[in-house]
């Protein structure tokens, strides 16, 4: 399930010509299929009625097919054409083509009031969105926001299939302006668009369906986002022997919580433990450990030097230098606070507090010749994970990812504190691009959480988590999904593929519980429970 934006979909489109395709044969694929899906909505199709909204460009092409196939498969067709001149139908061969078979047509100039339209609706069965395709530019406004909207104002009484994706949603960012056609149904054709699976345009998508159009062998080589799917996350569940012990999957340090936030510690542990790891430690003040060890007998605990108010504190550092060996991963931030103690631990934690050293070798070795970063306090890091308040305190230091090893933390942001991290007023419209972009500049894993989730990688591979759901989004859940990672980190997953499969399984986990308790008055610690769930469900 690969994504293109439409400049991709250009691309390939033009390939498969140069490849030796036509547009027509190109468009009659991709208008077979929009039928066989239409006539799946419909059942027996016989004397239904179907509009099929025809517009300029070969989205309006792929809908003129439809509409001929839908006709002699016995549906009763009409069309309702908008800004697709007559003058040109003479050589418009699938528009011919209808009008041999005495498919009947209303033109939209004609009824600037759109009373044929709304009656051409009030007695059909379907309506087929095929009025703007994937390149379209044009604001959505006048005579065509008319259209839109009486359409809209007809959900509930017919279907609605969208050719390709639906009017007015952006192809690549999913953002919708003045109004977009709310589907029941969109049919990708050839590839899904990426803005099909972003918000807000994922609200007007409905369900999802692919046809293929013939497109060349070398889309393989394209680079483009990649969907998050069951068949994904399978191929990355970690092996459980028979024979294993709790060493054999991993020990993970979570260094959370603070005396206003002890349950997002408690919480992190639990995505850990829950996802498999093999021992779990909180790595906080005696004020958090008290909070957190009541409610996860399971979870070690390593008491740490606090500074002001049970936070932790620079001190914390050469205590951590004790214990650190063995730990396979490490979780920084979730309700770690910023108190100016705990700024100063993770700032010495890294080596923040220093200028920068001359390059190395080791742990933080450069490229020959480059300024390296500084030494970190402790130079035998395992894998991280950075999250909450520890991307907040890191969004406070100017140049902080020039001075971190790269390629081995996950940073795991939602979008208010990717604005931070970016030191920008607000993030691109364009989500997929932004942490692809980010992912590379930084050099490590980047987890852009959402009602859409966007994994990247430095190398600017991204997945897109199609997991919307609104049971997710209550205080703690990110916490537990940072956990989740850190545990899979923990059991030798490489930094992409855990911060994926930790998705995958959070998502899968929330949908659960939705399922079980409704979209409403979930709490982050139901999430924890499914999540062993969520992973004998893949497995099996």
């Amino acid at each position: 399930m690969r994504l293109v934006t439409a400049a991709q979909m250009r691309a390939l489109e033009q390939a498969a010509v140069a490849a030796g395709a036509t547009w027509e044969g190109l468009m009659e694929q991709a208008g077979w299929g929009v039928a066989q899906e239409a006539l799946r909505l419909l059942g027996d199709p016989a004397r239904q009625q179907v509009i099929v909204l025809v517009g300029p460009g070969n989205n309006g092409g792929d809908g003129l097919v439809a509409a001929r196939h839908l006709h002699d498969a016995g549906a009763v067709v009409e069309l309702y054409i908008w800004r697709r001149s007559p003058d040109t139908a003479a050589t418009d061969t699938n528009w011919q083509r209808c009008r041999q078979r005495g498919i009947r047509e209303w033109l939209a100039a004609d009824d600037p009031d759109q009373a044929a339209l709304r009656s051409l609706l009030g007695t059909a069965r379907l309506a087929i969105d095929a009025l703007l395709g994937t390149g379209a530019s044009r604001p959505v406004e006048g005579s065509l926001a008319a259209i839109i909207t009486v359409l809209n104002d007809r959900a509930g009484s017919l279907r609605v299939l969208a050719v390709d994706l639906p009017s007015g949603v952006d192809a690549d960012t999913g953002a919708v302006g003045s109004v977009a056609v709310r589907a029941d149904l969109t049919v990708a054709t050839g590839m899904i668009k990426r803005g099909l699976l972003c918000y807000p345009g994922r609200n007007y998508t409905g369900r999802l369906a692919l046809v293929e159009i013939g497109l060349p062998a070398e889309i393989e080589e394209v680079p483009m986002s990649e969907l998050l799917t069951r068949d994904y996350a399978r191929r990355l569940l970690p092996p459980r022997p028979a024979d294993a012990h709790k060493g054999s999957f991993g020990k993970v340090l979570v260094i959370a919580g603070s005396l206003n936030y002890p349950g997002a510690a408690a919480l992190a542990c639990g995505g850990a433990a829950r996802v498999g790891a093999g021992l779990v430690t909180l790595g906080a003040g005696r004020t958090v450990l008290a909070a957190a060890a009541n409610r996860q007998p399971e979870i070690t605990l390593l008491p740490l030097p606090e500074g002001d108010w049970g936070a932790i504190g620079p001190a914390a550092i050469d205590e951590l230098g004790k214990h650190l060996e063995g730990y396979a991963a490490v979780l920084i931030g979730p309700g770690l606070g910023q108190a100016e103690s705990t700024v100063a631990f993770v700032q010495r934690l890294f080596g923040l507090d220093k200028a920068k050293a001359r390059a190395r070798v080791g742990f933080l070795a450069t490229q020959p010749g480059a300024e390296a970063p500084v030494d970190p306090v402790l130079t035998e890091l395992p894998p991280l994970v950075l999250d909450a308040d520890a991307l907040n305190i890191l969004a406070g230091i100017a140049d902080w990812h020039e001075r971190l090893p790269r390629g081995r933390l996950v940073l795991t942001p939602h979008p208010g504190e990717m604005r931070r991290l970016l030191r920008a007023e607000e993030l691109p419209g364009d989500a997929p691009a932004a942490a692809a972009a980010a992912a590379a500049n930084w050099g490590q894993v980047v987890v852009l959480k959402g009602a859409t989730t966007v994994i990247a990688a430095p190398d600017r591979r991204t997945l897109i988590h199609d997991g919307g759901n609104p049971a997710l989004a209550t205080a703690g859940t990110g916490d537990v999904l940072a956990g989740a990672i850190v545990g899979l980190l923990a059991q030798g997953l490489a930094p992409f593929d855990a911060a994926a499969l930790g998705v995958y399984l959070h998502g899968a986990a929330g949908a659960r519980v939705r399922d079980d308790l409704g979209d409403a008055g979930a709490l982050a610690s139901d999430v924890l429970p499914e999540l062993p769930r969520a992973i004998k469900a893949l497995r099996g």
